[in-house]
């Protein structure tokens, strides 16, 4: 016996549940699409590995013995095993089942991503997405370093390395206090602001580097006052009087009704910023990790 999992095979074992079901060899050989002498040695195969007969022939066809049964029962647990493993498995290769982890910057984490992951969830439930906030220069280089399966962050520069998908349109206003001289207006332009103190993020984010650059284009150099790592910080800075900023138009618009600020959109060209999908290859994309990207760039 101790040879039998060296030497019975998954085909044999089907042949024989076909034949058991049929009760009759020349049956199970059609179903089959096999010679009935094929299914005839197949059996005997079994009988000679296990020592017992598992069916016995009669002219009209078979019974199964007590052995057989055993067998059978045995074969039919076997075989319903691998094919919800093969059901299982083809779920990972559709997209439909696996893991996948992207990196990406603040602002579409905080404006996008909850409602949109959301509703991939809901299409794909067994798909389980690890996702991580990093700045727009340090998801190229994740994902450069395959850290990720993908990145979303803004048209940096770096960008063009990658294969991309259109993501959103990331549109930035200004967040003034309330009793700022500014407040009344109803568009700004960043030059407007630039004798003001600005309450901002990180230096290394792409945020604030957009703004730094804007800032010598015009001849000034930005005067950051207050340093914080998140976009709530941030808006709390302002609704104390510690200065302006420049947010994301979305996030600044969660905090209208909660702060005593005023939001108001920026009449700059580049103040309409592009979110993008990068990968490395889209043919080295994971099933799930694909699908994920498809889903993310019709939400474009």
């Amino acid at each position: 016996m101790e040879n039998l999992l060296k030497k019975l095979d998954l085909t044999s074992l089907r042949l024989f549940v076909a034949v058991c079901q049929e009760k009759n060899i020349a049956r199970a050989a059609e179903r089959e699409f096999i010679a009935s002498s094929a299914v005839s040695r197949r059996i005997a195969e079994i009988e000679a590995l296990i020592g017992l007969p598992v069916i016995q022939r009669q002219s009209r066809g078979i019974t199964v013995t007590p052995v057989g049964e055993t067998v059978l029962r045995y074969a039919q647990t076997i075989i319903a095993n691998i094919e919800q493993m093969s059901a299982e498995l083809s779920r990972f290769s559709s997209g439909a089942k696996g893991q996948v982890r992207v990196v990406a910057n603040l602002s579409s984490i905080v404006q996008f991503l909850p409602e949109d992951v959301a509703a991939f969830s809901r299409v794909f439930p067994e798909v389980s997405i690890e996702l991580e906030e990093e700045n727009s220069a340090d998801v190229l280089r994740i994902v450069e370093e395959h850290g990720a399966d993908f990145g979303i962050c803004n048209a940096v520069t770096g960008v063009e390395a990658f294969e991309q998908v259109p993501y959103r349109a990331d549109r930035l206003a200004v967040l003034l206090p309330a009793a700022h001289r500014l407040a009344d207006a109803q568009r700004l332009a960043f030059a407007e602001l630039l004798d003001d103190s600005f309450v901002g993020l990180r230096s290394e984010s792409a945020l604030t580097q957009l703004l730094t650059q804007q800032a010598a284009q015009a001849g000034r150099q930005l005067d950051v006052k207050i340093r914080v790592s998140s976009l709530d910080a941030l808006c709390r800075m302002v609704h104390a009087g510690l200065g302006v900023a420049v947010v994301p138009e979305q996030v600044g618009r969660l905090y209208l009704n909660a702060l005593d600020v005023r939001l108001l959109p920026l009449r700059d060209d580049w103040a309409v910023r592009r979110l993008v999908l990068v990968f490395r290859a889209r043919e080295q994309l994971s099933a799930s990790a694909a699908a994920l990207v498809g889903f993310l760039g019709r939400e474009a």
